[in-house]
């Protein structure tokens, strides 16, 4: 499919540069049925029904993002993927002034050398430290990376909480699975008076998902891989709610990806553990998931691609004008909305 067809004007007072707060206070545009209905997060535990399962993608963000000094030239990077004990890819800026060989110091105690240079300014490097002594240097030294889109100077201590969501536990993502950040305790609560069930999953969420595509069809665009793991502990709870005749509920594009990452043709969904570069696109035929929770999305983003297949393609354009029009706040930090999966015609 052309990327144009998921193109659409997006100025930039719509993009939230700050969370809601308190967190279960933004707003969600529920278009599950024919016409778009304006409620709020508090509202989702009123439209869950028993025997429903969430899903819930637990993986926590690191301050991937760290700044040094190549000589006397400043070099910012933001590692993405571990590689090995010390290896990790990162995108740097500059990348093009990198050599193999160069050392990156971030401070006496922490540096790295560049291993290989990669296209699109993607790195390979090798950190003088590893395990708990490297996390405790990122910890000390890096900052949680924001979008790029989201514009304003830096990140901020509080950007260390409010970019994590209250599912965090397994460290590893240098982006936030953003539809959990709308969740609060009390709202867990609701939820399980409701009688629905919750579990999660884990995919450490890679900077790829920033990344524009930027072929002109789907088809020549290469999706990025991330890492994934569902337990069989997970796996035996969805079977339970779906036999009971619950729905299956992703909270986010992430943990809908790893999902159908790991259902087969049948729909029957498998234990996972791996990486998976799943592209989803109209024309797929959805196997485990039958809501999903997200928030709003980029023009021409693979994400955008994804609910315009969940949804249907007309249906997301529709909808994201009348999010426009009614001054909804969109991306990371932004509302969301609740779709349902539109039923193919055979």
């Amino acid at each position: 499919m052309k990327v144009d067809l998921f193109d659409f004007d997006l100025p930039r007072r719509f993009i939230a540069a700050y969370p809601a707060s308190p967190r279960d206070s933004a707003r969600m545009l529920d278009l599950t049925g024919d016409s778009p209905v304006d409620r709020g997060v508090r509202d989702f535990p009123g439209l869950i029904k028993a025997d429903d399962i969430i899903v819930a993608n637990n993986t926590r963000v690191i301050p991937a993002r760290l700044r040094g000094r190549r000589g006397g030239a400043a070099v910012e990077i933001t590692i993405h993927k571990q590689k090995s004990n010390a290896g990790w890819l990162a995108f740097a800026k500059p990348a093009r002034k990198l050599h193999e060989g160069d050392r990156i110091q971030f401070a006496d105690d922490f540096h790295a050398a560049v291993v290989e240079k990669r296209s699109g300014g993607e790195v390979f490097l090798m950190f003088n430290q590893s395990g708990p002594d490297f996390m405790a240097c990122l910890n000390r030294y890096g900052s949680v990376p924001l979008p790029p889109y989201i514009k304003r100077e830096g990140s901020s201590l509080d950007d260390r909480e409010n970019y994590q969501t209250i599912f965090a536990t397994h460290e590893g993502a240098v982006a936030a699975p953003t539809a959990g950040l709308h969740f609060t305790e009390t709202l867990l609560r609701e939820l399980d008076q409701a009688g629905a069930g919750l579990v999660t999953l884990t995919l450490h969420v890679g900077a790829g998902t920033f990344l524009p595509v930027k072929a002109s069809d789907t088809a020549d665009h290469r999706m990025h891989t991330e890492w994934g793991f569902i337990s069989e502990e997970t796996v035996d709870s969805i079977r339970r709610a779906k036999a009971a005749g619950g729905r299956i509920i992703a909270l986010g594009t992430t943990s809908l990806r790893l999902l159908e990452t790991a259902a087969d043709e049948t729909g029957n969904l498998n234990s996972f553990s791996g990486e998976t570069d799943i592209f989803i696109t109209p024309g797929y035929s959805f196997k485990a998931v039958d809501l999903l929770l997200t928030n709003f999305h980029l023009p021409r983003s693979t994400l955008f691609m994804l609910v315009s297949a969940f949804a249907g393609l007309k249906k997301m354009h529709s909808a994201y004008e009348y999010a426009k029009q009614m001054n909804y706040r969109f991306f990371s930090y932004g509302d969301c909305c609740l779709l349902k999966r539109k039923i193919r015609s055979t």
